[in-house]
Order: C-alpha cells, then structure tokens, then sequence
C-alpha cells in the first residue's frame, strides 16, 4: 500500500496546480477516493450523524447484489443450455462460438457450464455498461470541475441485471447513456436526481426497442421460438393463462428460487430476499419501503382474486406468485428503497411503498400489454415521492401546531 501510495503521490502532482494535466484532476480524484476515504469531509457537528460515507453505502449495496450476480450468471447458462438440451438450436453468435471452443457441452445439470455460458452473456454488459456510464460521467466531473463518485457503482451493478441476455451490446451503452445523461446529470448528478438512473435507462430501451426488450424470445439465450421450445416468462403466460399454468409446469419454490426465464438478475426472490435482510440490518435500505410494498401487493391482488373475471385469467393469481414472478422482488429490494428517489420520510415511506404496490399489481393485471409493472410502478412514483414527503411534513406541523397551541 505504501507504493501504491507513493505512485500516487507523484501522479497528484501532474494533475494539482500547476501540472500539465490540471484540467483532469477530477479524474485522479476519482481513482485516490476510490481507494482512500475521500479527503473534503464535514468538520462540525451539526451534520455529523454517523460514520457512513457514499463509498460505504455503494459497497454495501454491491455486496447485497452478489446473490443475483450469481443467479445472472448461472441461470442465464442454465436456461439456455436447458432449452439446447430440450432440441432449441444455439444463438450463431460469438458467446456460443467460445463457449464451444471452451470444450463445454450444453449441460444443463453441469454447474461450471451454465456459469461459464451465463458469464459470456453478463460480463460484457457489465463492461459495456462501466465504459459508457463511466465515460459520461467522467464528461460531466471535467466539465464541472468535481471529483468523480462512488454514486455511478450501483448503477453499473444494477443495470445489466434488469435487461435479458440477448440484449445488443449497442443498445446497452445508448441505454446506460440516457440513464447518466437524462435521468441523473442533468438534475445536478449523484444525489440530485428524481428518477432510479438504471430503471429510467431499462425504461428507455423498452420503449425505444420493444423487440429487443419483450416478448418470448428475448429471455433465453437460445432459438426457442424455432424448435417448439418456449422463451415466455411465466409472468408472461399467468397472463394469458392465469393460475392454472403454473401446475404441474412449475412449482412455487423453483419460481422463488429463480430457475426460470426473465431478465439476468431478476428471476430469484431467494436472491433478492438475502440482500434485503443485508441492506435492513446495515440500514441501508428502508424495510418500511419494502413492507408497505408488500401489503399494497397483497392488498391489490387480494381484491382482483375476489372481482374476478370472466375474460381476464389473470386475476385469479394469488399474492405469493406475484412475488416470485417477474422483477417484483428485484424491484422492492433494490429499485424502490433507492435513497436518493424514493421517499424520505417514515410515514411518506409507507405510503410510497404501498403505492408501489399497488400500482404494479394493477398495472400487470389489467394493463394487457405490459405484463410486469414494477417499473412503470417504481417511476411513477418516484415523481411523486417529494410531494408525498412534502404533505407528511405539513401534516406533523399542523398536528403539532394544534398541540401545542394556547
């Protein structure tokens, strides 16, 4: 650590005052921070609360996110190499091209394969994502002249866990852009944005490019739709066939566990359930956010189970599927206690999650033509988590006020 620290010492010089490369002292900043503690910290006490900085708050979350790495990785591997086994050709591509050359066989009860297989698809989503984010925000600390934050290393881990496999590489630096670009710098950057910066780029591209985004043979790695072998989501056939789908074809704990198609990171409500606990017990994300979550969830689907309906099978699906299908657990864990967009309050972070909740459920319900609900839930409501905050606070003042009053 002492050379490493020696080395840049001498760096530092090129980039302070004076240096030939003064212009890109953000960027130095940017390397030393992520090392170090950063050196401008508050000196008084009268905004001291505790010792947490963003470098730890990010770490925390990353390491929250680890199970659904895995999960990104291994099921992304495992659903390809079982619809492969299952008579699907393989995707002519150069992931399958290496994958081959690697000596690997489409195995899908081979661990090592269906991680490996699964990684060619990952890993370079997430590098695309780190270098085009990154660039941005590289752009955005010279031109402000800042130091470079920690605020971006969520959104690098989160954001290619929320799109399928087959997504173009090109697709996820113009997403990953928009999200920087649109959704965060231009309302001042890291801790200043209304909106989830990776939900609002997966919102981009679903919009932008549909095909690339939905349907039945985007979640699979392979030709499925070729070979009498179906991509869908379960998500997507509850839809069209409501409860009465998911038996013998699939049990409860399979869907909880993740060995299902979807997006890379969403599929596993196991996953997602080991990182809320990290983030709960760190204080990191707010379980009221989580459990008002849950009983709008419950509350809404308890009411279309008991309306039902003749012409839509989708009301007949209880709670405990919604929380294993699609990106609802992904989505209460890490993109709704995001605590930048989401409320603030104790009492707003109730009624925030709640309406989450809510929202989603009536949205994959009702709304035919967009099965999962979570995002379009977790945005809209992130426009309004201020104004929520905003009358929680006028009604404490007003209660107080009435209190107290001679």
């Amino acid at each position: 650590m002492r050379l490493l620290r020696n080395i840049l010492d001498k760096q530092e010089r090129l980039f302070t005052q004076g240096g030939p490369l003064e212009r890109f002292h953000p960027l130095f900043e940017a390397g030393d921070t992520f090392l170090y503690t950063a050196g401008h910290t508050t000196r008084t006490t009268a905004h001291v609360r505790d010792g947490l900085d963003m470098k730890r708050l990010m770490t925390i979350v990353v390491v929250a996110l680890l199970g659904c790495v895995y999960m990104a990785m291994y099921n992304t591997g495992y659903q390809a190499n079982l619809a492969i086994s299952m008579g699907a050709a393989a995707l002519d591509n150069w992931q399958t091209a290496l994958y081959q050359s690697l000596g690997f066989a489409f195995d899908p009860t081979s661990l090592l394969a269906c991680i490996v297989h699964g990684a060619l698809y990952y890993v370079p989503v997430l590098i695309v994502t780190l270098l085009a984010g990154g660039l941005w925000e590289a752009v955005f600390a010279i031109v402000r002249g800042h130091e470079i934050n920690e605020g971006f290393l969520v959104t690098w881990m989160l954001f290619p866990l929320i799109l399928p496999p087959t997504v173009p590489l090109w697709q996820v630096a113009l997403g990953i852009s928009f999200g920087v670009v649109i959704g965060k710098e231009i309302f001042g950057g890291t801790g200043k944005n209304i909106f989830n910066p990776a939900l609002i780029s997966r919102a981009f591209l679903f919009f932008a490019y549909p095909m690339y985004l939905s349907g039945d043979n985007v979640w699979t790695a392979a030709q499925t739709s070729t070979d009498g072998v179906s991509g869908a989501t379960w998500l997507a056939r509850a839809a069209e066939s409501g409860q009465a789908v998911f038996v013998p074809s699939i049990s409860w704990w399979d869907a909880f566990v993740g060995l299902m198609p979807g997006s890379m990171g969403e599929t596993s409500a196991l996953a997602c359930l080991v990182g809320a606990l990290v983030l709960v017990v760190t204080g990191i994300g707010s379980w009221r956010i989580m459990a008002g979550l849950a009983i709008g969830t419950i509350a809404v689907s308890a009411l279309l189970n008991a309306v039902g309906s003749t012409t839509n099978p989708f009301f007949d699906v209880p709670f405990w599927w919604h929380f294993v299908l699609g990106g609802w657990a992904f989505g209460a864990v890490f993109m709704a206690t995001d605590p930048v967009s989401a409320a603030h309050t104790n009492t707003g972070r109730w009624i925030y999650g709640f309406l989450i909740g809510a929202f989603a459920i009536i949205i994959r319900v009702i709304n035919p033509a967009y099965p999962e609900g979570m995002m379009l839930a977790i945005l809209l409501m992130n426009v309004f988590a201020a104004t929520i905050d905003h009358y929680v606070v006028r009604a404490n003042i007003k209660r107080r006020s009435s209190r107290y009053a001679t």
